[in-house]
């Protein structure tokens, strides 16, 4: 009796590209279909996806870890009450809790240049992993500049719009929120960072700017922290974000 042959994966001609990209290309095949390797490692980016999605902010390490920048902090809440909630009604984590916005009406106006927002949005490992490496490098950057500063604020159960209403409450120039994006199959950890000029409630995404994939795979710290500071300084030298607010940073230079 003839052996039975062994299906064995073919070597994909293009698999050099591999070296400049995440992305699933080259995976070679196995008769018709994908070679077990790689099917198994979908099924685990797919699984490390979705605990993204349903991960939470570890808060007492985050809390201990802004204290180094010596500004008050504040813990807040949107008005999604759990994580079902935020995920099924995205208006609701568009707004502070009525518990949270009266916290922060307390203060009153900083008329500060900038609020720095961290919201958990769609993954909060990427904040909980790289929010406090990269404001190690900008918060430095932004007081060297001369800009003032206003309280930080942590919010759960976050979307983007939530630094709106922050930034009116504290009356800050520019609202400047870190929030975990929506996870990739590569990327389950990747930080977004989003500019609002004269932030209040009711603006509308044209209004803003985003610098996305913060993490050491893809926008290292230090760069994107220099491009925080370029469309910070921009922005509140045209007073505007947005559309009308273009990137044109020399990437040549930096």
């Amino acid at each position: 009796m003839d052996k039975l042959e062994v299906s064995k994966a073919t070597a994909d001609p293009w698999d050099s590209l591999k070296a400049f990209t995440a992305a699933r290309i080259a995976l070679g095949r196995a008769g018709t279909s994908v070679p077990l390797k790689a099917s198994l490692a979908f099924k685990m980016a797919h699984a490390h996806a979705r605990d993204a999605v349903f991960s939470s902010l570890n808060l007492d390490l985050l809390l201990e870890e802004l204290e180094q920048f010596q500004l008050p902090v504040h813990l807040l809440h949107s008005l999604a009450t759990d994580r079902q909630e935020y995920l099924q009604r995205p208006d609701l984590g568009r707004r502070l809790h009525s518990a949270s916005a009266a916290l922060l009406s307390e203060e009153g106006q900083t008329f500060a240049d900038v609020a720095i927002v961290l919201a958990d949005g769609l993954s909060a490992t990427a904040v909980n992993t790289h929010a406090v490496p990269l404001l190690q490098i900008l918060l430095p950057a932004l007081q060297k500049a001369g800009f003032k500063v206003a309280s930080l604020t942590v919010v759960e159960q976050a979307r983007v719009a939530v630094a709106d209403e922050i930034g009116e409450l504290l009356g800050a120039k520019l609202s400047l929120v870190f929030i975990g994006e929506r996870p990739g199959l590569s990327s389950p950890d990747s930080l977004g960072a989003y500019f609002t000029y004269a932030p209040k409630l009711g603006t509308t995404d044209e209004g803003r700017n985003c610098i996305s994939n913060i993490r050491p795979e893809g926008l290292p710290y230090a760069f994107a922290a220099e491009k925080c500071l370029y469309l910070i300084k921009e922005a509140l030298r045209r007073k505007l974000t947005g559309v009308a607010l273009k990137d044109e940073m020399n990437l040549l230079e930096s």
